[in-house]
């Protein structure tokens, strides 16, 4: 005789604190990737440019939820390292768009195979059946957040920096 074994539905709060203790523990794992020489700032403004290449300095800003002059400096920065480029609209000279430099998509790509080295050697310790779970709900969260987030995204007018 079989027993079924029935888990009431999690709470999104449970969910969120499991969550939460997952990412954390990707902190960690990932801190063995360095990000150096780009800050915690700095990369979230590498990875905004690279799904938003050439977005303006106050779209940026309004997505960090920071004020421009702030923004500009994080760029200043990101320029001289040489992992963003500015260049001035064709449709109007005063509004600065921002790029992805070749060296910043080089610097994310090579982040991105030093963090999938560390996930790898954690998902080779599940069971083959836990990995194609874990898989089909990533996909079902990465698809909730993306939703949110374009739901959430800010909305400029045509504002320019």
């Amino acid at each position: 005789m079989t027993v079924t074994v029935f888990r009431p539905r999690p709470e999104p709060a449970e969910v969120a604190r499991v969550t939460l203790t997952a990412v954390e523990l990707l902190e960690v794992l990932w801190g063995r990737a360095s990000t150096a020489p780009a800050s915690p700032s700095q990369m979230r403004v590498l990875f905004m440019l690279e799904h938003q290449d050439g977005i303006n300095l106050r779209t940026l800003a309004d997505s960090l939820a920071s004020t421009p002059p702030s923004t500009s400096r994080l760029c200043d920065r990101l320029v001289a390292a040489g992992f963003v480029e500015r260049t001035v609209s064709p449709a109007d000279r005063r509004e600065v768009r921002l790029h992805l430099s070749h060296r910043g998509r080089a610097f994310l790509d090579d982040l991105r195979a030093r963090r999938e080295h560390e996930l790898q050697a954690v998902l080779e310790l599940m069971p083959a059946a836990k990995r194609t779970a874990l898989l089909d709900v990533l996909q079902a969260f990465c698809d909730a957040a993306t939703s949110r987030i374009h739901d959430q995204a800010p909305h400029t007018g045509g504002r320019t920096a």
